[in-house]
């Protein structure tokens, strides 16, 4: 096959293409069916109706995004049955704070293991066919590459984990503090909630607005509160959680039993801190040692061996 023959069959299909996803968005001239008239007067009570007034085009490609949604079903099933972890998946987002599906995380894992592959793929263009590298290891690297944009993703969705899940931590002794204020003040905890929710603009903050708007909806207190606590998995949250229940259950005063918590709170961050110290001492030894230590005992015995070279 030539050049010009390859081209042109690849300009051939951009065409054609372009001309379907044109044609795709051209209104019909045809009177609308039974279902289509019926379908929006039924939308809140049936399932069926609801999927058939959604849009079924992928903007801004209908066409490329109708060949393509059933590949990606299959990619994403695929990378969930090899990685495996939605459960842990779905733990994860929630602590990192992420309005993200399962599958919406998954179709970015594939993202990024397109791209780590396409840096393989340039990798191997400009770097491993002028050294002659063989076929099998350019593989590999294609291969390596989308695992570790996979891994990367992974990392990052950990990472944002672990900081928002310390940011709650850090907020936590304030928030009990300022829910053991309002109760002082003759506030109901649920007012006091609402409060605190409404004055501070931290993370734990937030979660506590929206058990707030589920409370507003209908849902009990204690269930949602509980239910937050099981999704964030935060230890001294669920502990003032377990004790803000118990107290509502026996009818003992919140206002000891928050003030308490923030101060078993306050306590177990001090430890925190402390061993976080202890590690970084550790790890400052490798610098004191390995390059402080050397500079200056090379400052001080330089001079008196250049003296002695002079000298004689």
């Amino acid at each position: 096959m030539s050049d010009t023959l390859a081209w042109a069959i690849l300009a051939g299909i951009a065409g054609g293409l372009g001309l379907w996803s044109v044609l795709s968005l051209i209104p019909r001239l045809s009177r609308p069916t039974l279902a289509n008239r019926v379908a929006p007067y039924v939308i809140d009570v049936s399932a069926g109706a609801r999927a058939h007034v959604s849009p079924r085009s992928i903007a801004p490609l209908p066409v490329l995004g109708v060949l393509l949604l059933p590949i990606g079903r299959w990619l994403r099933g695929t990378l969930s049955t090899v990685v495996g972890g939605g459960d842990q998946i779905a733990r994860r987002l929630r602590q990192a704070g992420f309005e993200l599906s399962v599958e919406a995380y998954r179709s970015q894992q594939l993202l990024a293991g397109l791209a780590g592959a396409l840096l393989g793929i340039v990798f191997n263009i400009t770097i491993a066919n002028a050294q002659q590298v063989p076929l099998v290891a350019q593989l590999v690297l294609v291969f390596v590459g989308a695992a570790a944009g996979i891994a990367g993703r992974d990392y990052l969705l950990q990472r944002s984990a672990k900081q928002r899940i310390r940011r709650l931590t850090a907020e936590l002794p304030v928030v009990l503090e300022f829910l053991a204020l309002s109760l002082s003040a003759g506030e109901g905890i649920l007012d006091a909630v609402r409060r605190v929710s409404q004055v501070s603009g931290g993370e734990l903050s937030r979660e506590l607005a929206r058990v707030v708007a589920s409370v507003n909806t209908g849902l009990p207190f204690g269930e949602t509160l509980g239910a937050l606590s099981r999704e964030l998995e935060l230890a001294p949250f669920g502990r003032c959680v377990d004790q803000i229940l118990g107290a509502l259950d026996r009818g003992s005063p919140l206002s000891d039993v928050l003030q308490a918590q923030a101060q078993d709170a306050r306590e177990e961050s001090k430890r925190e801190l402390l061993e976080l110290a202890g590690k970084k001492e550790v790890a400052m030894l490798f610098p004191l040692v390995f390059l402080i230590l050397p500079i200056t005992i090379a400052f001080a015995i330089f001079p008196g061996i250049f003296v002695l070279q002079v000298g004689f």
